[in-house]
């Protein structure tokens, strides 16, 4: 053997060893000396490969067990990240239901250091509308108080046996109305301040109630809806708001239709929309772009002064909507307004 034989003194390395069923690898100490002139070596050995098999089994066990504590401290420290903030996420969906007009306050279970803002939050909401109806009060106010006088000097104009000229009188009447128009319609303008947080309208039953009562203004026209939406439907839209764009755009194709006026009411994923088709004469193409312009009417014969879809331009851009204006497929005239909407309606 190579030790036996060996003449070195020492630590010894045996690589590759050509004995059958004998370590590869052996790491070994060997002394030699002489008892009674008889010579005696002395060899203690190890299997080094045993030894390195021993490493790679604890090294495969360290880095499993290493892995299985780094995996269980990740899960510790998502489960108690989603734990302390599961006030914030509802806080959160609080908000998101305020805005689609679900809820009119914030209701949290919040710890006690999110109640302030909580608090603060439902002051600033209550503020606010305390600010929009004290600002419609006061331009309603407003506006009768300038009426009263306005009525007073018509009825001093249509008084005929007062000495004024003719032409006087009907320039002075046409300034009056001119005021009068625009009293009416800044009054119009101050029922509706766009979108308002916690309010939500039910577009179907405004829908039926405006059609059953053009279809007594208009008792020669068919009015119809064309619409998938059930009862308990809402949008995140005030009902004044939506009343007045309903109600204007409707009130203008029965002026305008021959025989019928369909009403649309659609949802999609990126909000809801309203559209009015009439079978009437149509709009020009290049005459689309200047609608709903304030004052504009393409045709003085007919009654009204050009307002009706000016405010329903005002109150889609408020919302962040778009009103669209094209032909119909029987040739009529087709109005259609968008309105954004992260969930295309709300649930009751």
């Amino acid at each position: 053997m190579p030790l036996v034989e060996s003449g070195e003194e020492g630590t010894l390395r045996v690589s590759g060893a050509e004995i059958a069923e004998a370590p590869s690898d052996i790491l070994a100490y060997r002394k030699s000396f002489r008892v009674d002139d008889q010579p005696i070596v002395v060899i203690v050995s190890e299997d080094l490969g045993a030894l390195s098999r021993s490493q790679a089994e604890l090294h495969a066990w360290t880095a499993v067990v290493s892995l299985l504590l780094i995996l269980l401290l990740v899960g510790t420290l998502w489960l108690g990240i989603n734990l302390s903030m599961r006030p914030v996420v509802s806080l959160k969906a609080a908000l998101k239901r305020l805005q689609d007009g679900e809820i009119s306050r914030i209701d949290v279970r919040a710890p006690e250091e999110f109640q302030p803002l909580v608090l603060q939050l439902n002051q600033l909401l209550d503020s606010l509308d305390q600010r929009l109806e004290r600002s419609r009060d006061a331009l309603a106010n407003l506006s009768h108080s300038v009426k009263t006088p306005i009525a007073a000097v018509r009825q001093i104009l249509e008084d005929t046996d007062r000495p004024l000229p003719n032409t006087l009188r009907q320039q002075m009447a046409g300034r009056l109305d001119d005021i009068d128009r625009q009293l009416e319609a800044e009054m119009r303008r101050s029922r509706f301040a766009g979108p308002q947080v916690g309010k939500s309208a039910y577009p179907l039953k405004q829908a039926r109630d405006l059609l059953w009562m053009l279809g007594r203004l208009y008792p020669a026209k068919s009015f119809e809806m064309s619409t998938v939406l059930t009862e308990e439907r809402r949008w995140p839209i005030e009902e004044h708001d939506l009343n007045e764009v309903l109600g204007n755009l409707l009130d203008n194709a029965g002026k305008w239709s021959a025989r019928f006026v369909e009403l649309g009411l659609q949802e999609d994923g990126k909000g809801f929309a309203i559209t009015v088709e009439d079978d009437g004469p149509g709009i020009p193409p290049d005459a689309l772009d200047t609608l709903g312009t304030r004052g504009l009417r393409l045709d003085e014969q007919t009654p009204g002064h050009g307002l009706g879809l000016a405010i329903v331009r005002e109150i889609a851009d408020r919302y962040g909507g778009i009103l669209n204006f094209s032909s119909g497929p029987t040739g009529g005239f087709k109005a259609t307004v968008h309105f954004p909407g992260t969930t295309g309606g709300i649930r009751q």
